[in-house]
């Protein structure tokens, strides 16, 4: 059973959104001399179907236009005029024989209506109404949206109709001004994302209660779905569900096509999983990580514990104006210092912090921007360099924080033998490494505890709520209720 039920959607989220944008376009606009005339243009997502078949996939909105609109449907376009703040959107005209198979054709007036826009036309009318509302001279100025995601390295996918060389198009000012608009999470955006945390923390907890050793990998992910779709209404995950166990969770990306979730795991082992579910475009990404019998051994203990100091010590050391590079070192710093004590490492830590060894054990960043993507926008913005260490390499960012911004906490420790071995041989970082020891844990596979934080005025506000103490997860995994009773 569940406490919780999906929330209302408010559209004014999205009407802020646009408002938000319109703002930004004007003062770049103005400190550039240029006027205010023209569109902001945006292409929604296309319903697609599966290869050469008439399945139709699941449709999710593209999320830029999301952002702006909240649209559910596909084939919408959206314009928002720049100089007045007006919003258009532009809808299919459907065939008639949509009523009969796919249900009622909504007039225009349900669409104006439902996403509190100004204006609905139909798609076929696009040249019409920007000739019509257009009050510059010469032709209408469209600014569409082409730049690049610095997680995935694709380019966001201009607009396109037919009949569009009819207009003046800008392709290179609205890209870094809406990337960055969704940077900073207004309060109703919060709402959603806290939600989203609150089902997907939810969920978390009823898989500790009902795994068993002997079951299949993906009945973890089953439990996770059907909690977060049937008690909040999430028919959409924030990503790829990774439920691994065993070596598996030494697999950083693991539960992908090629590793399908579908190890049967045993006694003994320990179980990461990372799933988030996401709640009117707004998601959520959260991985815990525990023993599959509900008892921690003393080297997952000391593996875990290593990690959740980390996790906690960054955290801590969060607000507004800390540089993101350096809670990444902070969290790799705890985690060398943990593993030296446990005797599995050996040295000098600032010597293994200069020499980059905290990239073998966490070669992924410490975390990322979160909201309508996992990965969110803004990570590199203009004048942001990407470092070029290892482990610093793979950061989402390396900004400093600013308030309103949400932000995965997710350290990690992993002994994964593709990065391992090399180091053992190295010259330069073999010292560092007890052999012995190091032998143990060869098929430990890896802890990862991730969390989403919001950072507020003075610090950060953690939105997820799953135990983190190892006698926390026990009593959870043993029936005890969460929060705990005082």
């Amino acid at each position: 059973m569940s406490t919780l039920s999906p929330p209302p959607i408010p559209m004014e989220l999205h009407a802020g959104n646009r408002q938000k944008l319109v703002d930004s376009m004007r003062r770049h606009l103005s400190n550039s001399n240029r006027s205010l005339d023209g569109f902001v243009f945006l292409q929604g997502g296309e319903e697609k179907n599966r290869y050469c078949t008439d399945h139709t996939e699941l449709f999710r909105q593209e999320s830029y236009f999301a952002y702006l609109f909240g649209v559910r449907e596909p084939d919408f376009y959206g314009a928002i005029d720049v100089g007045s703040g007006k919003s258009i959107l532009f809808i299919p005209r459907l065939p008639d024989d949509y009523a009969v198979w796919l249900g009622e054709i909504k007039p225009l007036s349900h669409f104006k209506e439902t996403y509190m826009v100004d204006m609905v036309f139909y798609v076929d009318e696009i040249i019409q109404v920007f000739n019509e509302q257009f009050k510059g001279s010469g032709k209408p100025l469209l600014y569409l949206l082409h730049g690049l995601n610095t997680d995935s390295s694709n380019f966001s996918k201009p607009a396109s109709f037919e009949g569009i060389e009819k207009f003046e198009t800008d392709l290179t000012t609205l890209h870094p001004i809406l990337a960055e608009c969704r940077v900073i999470k207004s309060s109703l955006e919060l709402q959603l994302i806290q939600f989203a945390n609150d089902i997907s923390s939810e969920a978390h907890i009823e898989v500790m209660r009902r795994v068993t050793p002997g079951m299949k990998e993906y009945q973890m992910e089953s439990m996770f779905l059907h909690h977060s779709y049937m008690y909040g209404g999430c028919r959409h995950c924030s990503y790829t569900c990774i439920c691994a166990t065993g070596d598996n969770s030494a697999v950083l990306h693991y539960g992908h096509a090629a590793a399908p979730n579908d190890r049967t795991f045993e006694d003994g082992d320990l179980a990461l999983l990372d799933m988030g579910a996401e709640y009117h475009f707004y998601g959520s990404d959260i991985t815990c990580s525990f023993p599959v019998n509900g008892k921690f051994t003393s080297d997952q203990s000391q593996i875990y514990n290593a990690v959740l100091d980390a996790h906690n010590s960054v955290i801590s050391a969060m607000k507004p104006g800390v540089n993101w590079v350096d809670m990444h070192k902070l969290a790799e710093k705890i985690i060398l210092e943990s593993l030296k004590k446990g005797s599995i490492l050996t040295g000098d830590v600032d010597d293994m912090m200069v020499q980059r060894l905290g990239a073998v054990f966490m070669p992924h960043g410490l975390g990322h921007f979160m909201g309508i993507d996992t990965h969110d926008t803004g990570g590199y913005p203009k004048g942001v360099e990407r470092p070029k260490e290892p482990g610093l390499k793979s950061l989402r960012t390396a900004r400093d924080l600013l308030e309103g911004m949400v932000i995965t906490v997710e350290p990690g420790c992993y002994f994964i033998k593709a990065l391992l071995f090399p180091a053992m041989e190295n010259a330069t970082t073999s010292k560092f490494f007890n052999r012995e020891t190091i032998e143990r844990f060869r098929h430990f596979g890896g802890v990862r505890i991730e969390s989403d934080l919001v950072v507020t005025a003075n610090g950060c506000k953690n939105m997820t709520n799953v135990p983190r103490e190892t006698w926390e997860i026990e009593a959870v995994m043993a029936g005890g209720p969460w929060p705990p009773t005082k």
